[in-house]
């Protein structure tokens, strides 16, 4: 810290010296460069000026070939959020790492990240680590909407919409068999509007 109290650069500090910061890196890379500024963080000894190193990710349910999947996926692609107290070794060291672009700021000045900022970032990675019940699949169809089977055993089928399962991306369709309703049980892409 320099005499005006700023930290550097003047960048203020808070108590323990410690901020969040965003680093921008290579696309795609996000987990590797994470990895490499880590073990060079023990290289150094430089464990006490560091604390978190975090790539924001979310849940995302995704239906491919007809099986349900739940996959990560990066909220901001290349960039990561490092909590860390800013010293000009701390500083050459980030910016040193293989893939680190910057930090983010101007004039070429790391500038910390507000606290409503660090609230919206964590509170959003908070939520996507919530367990799979909390994801919903978008279901383009409501109560009542003809529809046609395009796969399975009833494939070519018409039927009507008659519930609507969103937390396991089902629904249920109302077809004729032998001149009967019959209620079919699908996952919501094996059907579409009429």
């Amino acid at each position: 810290m320099d005499e005006s109290g700023k930290g550097v650069n003047g960048v203020p500090e808070l108590p323990g010296g410690k901020r969040w910061y965003v680093l921008k890196v290579q696309s795609n890379r996000e987990r590797t460069i994470r990895e490499s500024l880590e073990r060079r963080i023990r290289q150094e000894g430089l464990d006490d000026y560091f604390d978190k190193i975090f790539i924001p990710t979310e849940k995302v349910a995704e239906t491919k070939g007809g099986k349900k999947r739940i996959t990560e996926q990066k909220l901001y692609p290349g960039y990561l959020m490092i909590l860390m107290e800013l010293n000009e070794e701390t500083w050459y060291l980030v910016r040193t790492t293989s893939g680190v672009g910057d930090f983010t700021g101007s004039a070429g000045k790391p500038i910390p990240m507000e606290d409503h900022e660090i609230q919206r970032m964590l509170g959003a990675a908070a939520k996507a680590s919530m367990p799979e019940e909390v994801i919903k699949a978008k279901i383009p169809f409501e109560i009542g909407n003809a529809v046609k089977i395009k796969e399975g055993a009833f494939e070519s089928f018409e039927g009507s919409v008659e519930s609507i399962d969103e937390a396991n991306g089902k629904i249920t369709v109302l077809i004729q068999i032998f001149g009967r309703p019959t209620p079919v049980d699908l996952e919501h892409w094996q059907a579409e509007r009429v």
